[in-house]
């Protein structure tokens, strides 16, 4: 481990102190035009302890990608970490922390009643064989069961 600061905000977070599930605002970037960005740490597994295996995350994701939009336009990605152990949520003009925890408890509502994964045919999706909406909606389960927890970062 390094006392160097990294230029990504996640590399500086101390990942044996987290506890899973949480939801963390891990960086706010402002445009010249005034416009912010806040980018939330949506951590579903304990790092270095569990993962989402990728078939269930990758349809979570296209799942989240669509449905969180019937809730807000202010959603402007949503990405699977590398680690599999959750997504970035990016969102502009839209500083309300519990007005991000309700979309993505609404969003995951939402995947548990979807009968079909969005998108998941090769014409819209780069590795269309991947996907799990079982999967998915067992991640949501989980994460949802939890509820309580996002707000708690540390243990």
């Amino acid at each position: 481990m390094t006392d160097q600061k990294m230029n990504v905000e996640s590399f500086n977070l101390d990942h044996t102190q987290v506890k899973a599930p949480y939801v963390r605002l891990a960086d706010i970037k402002t445009g010249e035009n005034g416009d912010t960005i806040h980018k939330y740490d949506m951590r579903i597994c304990q790092p270095n302890q569990a993962h989402m295996e990728m078939p269930g995350l990758h349809s979570l994701e296209h799942l989240m990608a669509e449905m969180s939009r019937n809730h807000s336009d202010k959603v402007v990605d949503i990405s699977p970490m590398g680690c599999q152990t959750g997504f970035y949520v990016a969102m502009i003009n839209h500083d309300d922390y519990e007005g991000v925890l309700d979309l993505l408890e609404g969003t995951l509502k939402d995947v548990l009643e979807a009968t079909e994964v969005p998108a998941c045919n090769e014409m819209q999706c780069g590795w269309a064989a991947s996907h799990s909406l079982e999967g998915a909606k067992e991640i949501a389960r989980g994460f949802l069961a939890k509820r309580d927890e996002w707000t708690q970062v540390f243990a």
